[in-house]
């Protein structure tokens, strides 16, 4: 079974703020490789971001997170950007305050 890939306005928003456009390239690539077996790819999320799975990208610089919604046949992006441990820019950080 495909999934549908949809990105919210702040993840197309990230993706698109993105200066390297060979790097948007490589994450859009690895977005659409989400429609088979999401739920086999990345790793799933604890704490705030319990409900969510993190794919790497770009050589493993990039996170790519996502929600299964699996009644709907949908893979939702809902954030794209540097992995920066520690950093308040962090995307995991900036998204858990956001969710």
């Amino acid at each position: 079974m495909e999934f549908e890939i949809q990105l919210t306005p702040l993840a197309l928003e990230m993706l698109e703020n993105i200066k390297d456009k060979r790097h948007q390239k490589v994450l859009s690539s690895r977005i659409d490789k989400l429609k088979t077996d999401p739920e086999k790819q990345g790793k799933p999320l604890t704490g705030k971001l319990i409900n969510y799975r993190s794919v790497r990208a770009v050589g493993q610089r990039y996170r790519i997170l996502y929600k299964i919604e699996i009644d709907k046949v949908v893979v939702l992006v809902v954030g794209v950007g540097l992995r920066k441990e520690g950093d308040k820019g962090d995307i995991y950080n900036l998204l858990q305050k956001l969710i």
